[in-house]
């Protein structure tokens, strides 16, 4: 019998046995997501370079343009008073929290933050922050009240969390006064502020018990989203809703050095399917603060391949992230403890973003999560270049075709391109696929159809 399909026969076995979840529902006992999270793109907003100004009320002017491009959820980079003690740079690390419950005078007032967020709202956006629940900077006045909440040497003495970390102090989440401090605090933004969820900082670095406790009495007070800065699977246990596909970024920059190859993928995606909860979202990105400041824009790590695995972010299974800046084309590193404002230029790649946006939304296919999802390989002779799949639910289907090689390829389908009436998502694509069994592809191209 002809197969035009491989199949990730482990994978649809879990999918099969899921159901959609929505704010009310649960699945095994656990929560479900936001529903607005289903068709969601995520934003990383860093407030300091954002605006020559790195104030609220300057960032606040751009919000009609990310809606417009199709940002649904804005993630904001800390928003806490910076240490002064023992500070990196001129300005500081965000990450170098002085108090939890106040507001960066740089970035503006509670009142400013309040606005932010109800426009975002209006507009049909979220807002979550950036939440550094592991460690604060050595003035936060923790250390003098409730010195016995800090982490210390054999002498007694306070320690960062990591040697090379000096500008901050780390938290025993031992210690139950500092878990409900910690849990009101995450309240108290909720409640002051409105907003819809956390980012959470190296989430993996307390305890999985902490947040496990203190998510659900977040969740409360309203649905959250929430996004662990780690990769393990115990994080969707009960407190989050996405963790980071690292293991998938370090693989595409592989890639795209030349030192991995497309077939790779595979096996990546596979192990994460067995490891993770069916309906866990895994974000996926090119670049992010941290990538683009220590390792390198995307374009010095990905070069010419950038765009391209923008592609594959947004299209294969997970969560889609954009940093600040990639609507730009940004291409020089971010520093991170001094002012260093985004060039922002003529937003050459808005429109890219923006289709990929679009086909986020308006294809069932492409939602946020696994439930009710078919992902299928199309099988090609040239796997370790082009790496060729399909989505679909719901008889909405998405086809991509990636080549993820530095060289042109002429790749055969063995079994052909499924016959549909494929309708090309982004340029240069204006292709009949019925029926057809070759293709031509430039070196690092990409092709992206779909049925709705």
């Amino acid at each position: 019998m002809k197969k035009t399909l491989i199949l990730f026969v482990s994978i649809l076995l879990v999918m099969s046995a899921c159901k959609p979840k929505t704010e009310s529902s649960s699945q095994a006992g656990k929560p479900g997501h936001p529903d607005w999270s289903r068709n969601a793109t995520i934003y990383e907003v860093n407030v300091r370079q954002y605006t020559p100004e790195g104030t609220f009320k300057a960032f606040q002017q751009n919000l009609p343009r990310l809606k417009k491009m199709g940002v649904d959820i804005l993630w904001l980079m800390p928003i806490n008073p910076i240490g002064v003690k023992n500070r990196k740079g001129s300005l500081g690390s965000y990450y170098a929290v002085k108090d939890y419950l106040a507001v960066n005078s740089e970035f503006g007032t509670l009142a400013d933050l309040k606005e932010l967020v109800s426009k975002a709202h209006e507009l049909g956006m979220y807002v979550i922050i950036d939440w550094v629940a592991n460690h604060t900077s050595w003035d936060n006045n923790l250390i003098t009240k409730h010195p016995d909440w800090y982490k210390k040497d054999a002498k007694g003495n306070i320690i960062p969390p990591v040697a090379d970390w000096t500008d901050v102090a780390g938290l025993d989440y031992s210690k139950a006064g500092l878990r409900k401090y910690m849990t009101d605090a995450l309240c108290y933004w909720v409640k002051e502020a409105d907003i819809d969820g956390f980012r959470c900082d190296v989430a993996g670095m307390l305890p999985v018990s902490f947040w496990n406790k203190a998510v659900p009495e977040v969740k409360k007070l309203k649905p959250i989203f929430m996004l662990a800065e780690w990769e393990t699977p115990e994080m969707h246990d009960t407190a989050f809703d996405a963790t980071y596909s690292w293991d998938l970024y370090k693989l595409t920059n592989d890639i795209a050095a030349g030192k991995k190859t497309a077939d790779k993928i595979d096996s990546v995606f596979t192990s994460e399917m067995k490891r993770f909860p069916a309906d866990a979202y895994r974000m996926r990105f090119t670049t992010n603060h941290d990538e683009n400041s220590w390792n390198g824009s995307e374009y010095e790590r990905l070069g010419p391949a950038a765009k391209t695995f923008a592609v594959f972010c947004f299209t294969f299974p997970g969560f889609p992230l954009i940093y600040t800046g990639q609507e730009s084309a940004m291409s020089k590193r971010l520093r991170f403890f001094d002012k260093d404002t985004v060039k922002w230029g003529t937003y050459p790649l808005q429109d890219f973003y923006t289709t990929l946006c679009d086909l986020k939304k308006t294809n069932k296919a492409m939602q946020n999560g696994n439930v009710g999802l078919t992902f299928s390989k199309v099988r090609n002779d040239q796997e370790k270049s082009v790496y060729s799949f399909m989505r679909e639910k719901d008889n909405n289907k998405v086809l991509v075709i990636l080549n993820l090689s530095s060289v042109p390829c002429t790749v055969k389908f063995p079994d052909g391109i499924p016959s549909e009436k494929w309708e090309p998502v982004l340029d240069s694509q204006n292709l009949n696929l019925g029926n057809v069994q070759t293709l031509t592809l430039k070196a690092w191209e990409y092709r992206v159809y779909q049925k709705r």
